[in-house]
């Protein structure tokens, strides 16, 4: 179990100057943009624009922080993103990213497509996970986390926990009102 703190992660400007990216976590450790098998990570958008082309990686985004997003791909489609709702595409769809009032944050899940498949679910009530997870990231609020294996660690805002393979069953309790846990799991191929 690895306890992550979001103020600790290295900044990184996207190539179009569109935002930033902080990664929370890669898997195996230290892969490329070409060799990671699962990547998760949050930006910052300052500003609409084309999101990056990551050819052959299935993503999953999930608005943070902001008032929208608004999705537009190369073939008209338009999907408008609202806070804590996942949402899946194929990271070589060419899309543009029109925001809606200002910048935004928000949550990715990378998965190579045919070595890794996964999801993101949205917490804001108890769980009991009897398979556990690959990552923890809390939203706001805090959260109790307690492993089959005894672990207990309680997530603040914007921390997060991982796990190079779940922990097997997971409790996880909210200890106060209104608050939100990102959980992801990922099943390697």
């Amino acid at each position: 179990m690895k306890l992550i703190e979001f103020e600790d992660l290295p900044v990184t400007p996207w190539k179009n100057g569109g935002g930033v990216t902080r990664e929370l976590y890669c898997h195996p450790a230290g892969a490329s943009f070409d060799s990671f098998l699962w990547r998760v990570s949050i930006a910052d958008v300052s500003q609409s624009g084309a999101f990056s082309s990551f050819a052959g990686v299935d993503r999953v985004i999930t608005l943070l922080e902001g008032e929208g997003m608004d999705l537009v791909s190369d073939s008209g489609n338009h999907v408008l993103l609202s806070r804590l709702r996942p949402h899946r595409f194929r990271g070589e769809d060419q899309i543009a990213a029109q925001l809606e009032g200002g910048a935004c944050q928000d949550f990715n899940l990378m998965l190579r497509r045919g070595a890794a498949a996964g999801e993101v679910q949205v917490w804001s009530v108890d769980q009991n996970l009897e398979q556990g997870c690959n990552l923890l990231f809390c939203v706001q609020g805090r959260w109790d986390v307690l492993t089959q294996d005894g672990e207990h660690v309680t997530l603040e805002p914007r921390q997060s926990l991982a796990w190079d393979q779940p922990p097997g069953k997971v409790s996880l309790r909210s200890l106060s009102a209104g608050s939100v846990l990102i959980g992801v799991n990922v099943n390697l191929k």
